[in-house]
């Protein structure tokens, strides 16, 4: 079939946010006395939903808190940030969603973080005209890695899984992509480096190998 869709995360794919998550997350754990190393973040936190992030963590750190207040905390210094600023785009972003947009394919984000952080970036960028749905955690019961998130953009598409690719960064999207049975491709940014890509069906440097990628392979 050919390809109607392309599915873009949000965190990591569409824009630069996990260095400013990890910067969040460390804050919050200093009040207990724990040192989050970045690299420790990337190879086991980065792509996570917020609230699967926090029961990690407890659990890691051994910290005497509930999961969900820990991830409020979190969420509270995420929506300070967001208040006074906006996730950077992604290299490449703007020159990809224009490209695919003309064509008149289909776009969304699909992420696994809530609504807060894309409303942002939707409106400091100016991007609403781009994406015909916006999936998030809030809209499912079971957010990434499970496929909840990629079947629910597909059902509001009115798209079968071989008519989407879906851009994922980090190896926990990636999953999620692959349960939902669709194409998926991965970009690995400088924070997900250590991630498993090998159940992506490719893995490109940035957002423009990626748009030249499926232009080469479903669009030719």
């Amino acid at each position: 079939m050919t390809i109607q869709a392309i599915l873009f995360d949000h965190d990591g794919t569409l824009v630069d946010s996990e260095p400013e998550h990890h910067k969040h997350w460390a804050e919050v754990l200093s009040h207990f006395d724990v040192l989050l190393e970045q690299q420790s973040y990337k190879d086991n936190y980065a792509g996570l939903p917020c609230e699967m992030t926090a029961i990690n963590m407890t659990s890691h750190f051994n910290l005497a808190i509930d999961p969900l207040l820990l991830a409020e905390r979190k969420n509270s210094k995420t929506r300070e940030y967001l208040s006074q600023a906006a996730f950077p785009l992604m290299p490449g972003a703007i020159e990809t969603l224009d490209y695919f947009y003309d064509l008149g394919l289909k776009l969304a984000v699909v992420t696994g973080a809530s609504r807060e952080g894309i409303n942002a970036t939707l409106k400091f960028h100016q991007l609403d005209k781009y994406f015909s749905t916006i999936v998030s955690k809030d809209d499912v019961k079971t957010s990434k890695p499970a496929p909840d998130c990629y079947q629910l953009a597909l059902q509001h598409l009115g798209l079968d899984v071989h008519q989407a690719i879906a851009l994922e960064d980090t190896e926990h999207g990636v999953k999620s992509a692959i349960a939902a049975e669709l194409i998926c491709l991965a970009i690995p940014n400088e924070m997900s480096l250590s991630h498993d890509f090998s159940a992506a069906n490719e893995t490109v440097n940035d957002m423009l190998a990626a748009k030249r990628w499926i232009i080469a392979n479903h669009l030719s």
